[in-house]
């Protein structure tokens, strides 16, 4: 992990009962901003590294989502896991990622976490949230 890694990652310091409540199983939805501004809001799997202040979504580069931050490098995103009244909201710089080796680390860590492979379409990405900041309520 990079220096500047560690240092978000420390900055973040999540309670236990949040990093709990993000690797948990469950559907989230990020938000991406179209060329014209507006808010996409798609359902997604994703996961939660803690260690690397990172969130990664499994799609494909032709998707909307990866089209809206290729479109503006350096936009921001926003995932939001929400369990009844409870809700977990990750933000941060995000990056679409086409390199082999950290594709296959986030099938693998979807898998992982979701208990069986992600799809393997042809053109599979993975978008990187660096996240610096985390909102919670009831968590």
């Amino acid at each position: 992990m990079s220096q500047q890694s560690t240092a978000r990652a420390a900055a973040l310091a999540v309670s236990a009962q949040v990093d709990a409540f993000l690797t948990d199983p469950q559907i989230a939805t990020l938000t991406t901003l179209r060329p014209d501004g507006s808010p996409h809001v798609a359902p997604v799997r994703f996961t939660w590294d803690r260690e690397a202040g990172l969130a990664r979504v499994m799609t494909v580069a032709t998707s909307r989502k990866a089209r809206n931050l290729l479109a503006t490098p350096g936009s921001r995103a926003v995932l939001c896991q929400v369990s009844g009244f409870s809700w977990v909201t990750l933000e941060g710089t995000a990056r679409v990622v086409e390199e082999p080796g950290r594709v296959q680390d986030g099938a693998r860590r979807y898998a992982k976490r979701y208990w069986s492979a992600p799809p393997n379409p042809p053109g599979r990405v993975v978008i990187e949230i660096e996240i610096d900041r985390v909102t919670s309520l009831n968590v």
